[in-house]
């Protein structure tokens, strides 16, 4: 199967656009701010939070870079019009780190500054491993302009458990993910047990230290295994949330963390850049493909009820 997945997933760049919609659909929130926010609205009713992320990355254009900074800043302005529950999260390639750090952190405090302004939060995404330093270091420079900014790390670099001992305070705000990307063995666990044990490691670690951790999973066992250790250790649920992609079925497990007394956080992509988005993600991890095809035949929705 995994053999079938990787040839699917070289083969669908050279598909016509609207053969490879169906495989984002579920996934993407529309190309406009409008369907963004749209459906920003709709899951802030069911109860839940969210993030706005405008999809597309690797600007080289300095203009590209700034029109990407001034929409994100118009995206908060929106969110506030509107009164939504929801945060913006970005990429820092987006907004001109492959052009130069200096850009990327200028664009950067242009958007925390509007995010201040507006009583809002930036999370900065974290992407492939050639990119972690410059990504904490803007987010070092970023936290002394404003606390509203919080970064992502991710589980299965060996660097991770380091990095968080490093930034741990009572101002740190990450996002634990298992990660994505594809990875040398030199610099990241490979066996899926061995990312599990150090993903929990590090919630805990931050939970019974300093800060604030959004846990981002849809793996099932890590959300029983840590909402268990929570409540066992009684830790606060006002330092935690629970966040999974829009549109990942969860059947009543994300209901269940609600009822409990938990926050999730459904992180929202949007924007004109689905195409390559969705062929990135697939190229990354051709696996998606399998659980893609099994759950465009499911009923209803996203899985969030």
């Amino acid at each position: 199967m995994s053999r079938i997945n990787s040839t699917l997933a070289t083969l669908l760049p050279f598909l016509p656009r609207w053969m490879a919609r169906p495989f984002a659909n579920p996934y993407v929130a529309g190309e406009s701010a409008e369907a963004a926010l749209q459906t920003v609205q709709l899951l802030n009713q069911q109860g839940y939070l969210a993030t706005l992320d405008i999809l597309g990355e690797h600007a080289h254009d300095q203009a590209l870079a700034t029109s990407i900074r001034d929409r994100y800043r118009n995206l908060l302005e929106r969110i506030a019009d509107q009164q939504l529950k929801c945060s913006i999260s970005l990429k820092l390639t987006h907004i001109g780190l492959d052009i130069s750090p200096k850009i990327a952190l200028e664009n950067t405090v242009s958007i925390l500054q509007k995010a201040e302004e507006t009583g809002n939060f930036l999370r900065l995404d974290m992407e492939n491993s050639p990119y972690t330093d410059q990504t904490i270091q803007i987010y070092r420079e970023g936290v002394q302009v404003s606390p509203r900014i919080g970064l992502a790390l991710q589980a299965y670099l060996k660097r991770t458990f380091e990095d968080v001992y490093q930034l741990i305070s009572p101002r740190f705000n990450c996002r634990i993910c298992k990660g994505i990307y594809r990875e040398s063995p030199s610099v990241a666990l490979q066996g899926k047990q061995e990312i599990r044990e150090n993903f929990i490691k590090l919630v805990q670690h931050i939970l019974t230290q300093e800060g604030f951790v959004a846990i981002a999973t849809h793996d099932i066992y890590l959300i029983d295994t840590l909402e268990e250790w929570i409540r066992h250790e009684n830790i606060d649920p006002q330092r935690l949330e629970f966040q999974v992609l829009y549109g990942v079925p969860m059947g009543n497990r994300l209901r269940e963390l609600l009822a409990n007394g938990f926050s999730v956080r459904v992180y929202v992509p949007f924007g004109a850049d689905w195409f390559d988005y969705s062929i990135r993600r697939l190229k990354e991890n051709p696996d998606i493909l399998g659980y893609i095809f099994k759950n465009l035949f499911k009923s209803g929705e996203h899985g969030y009820e």
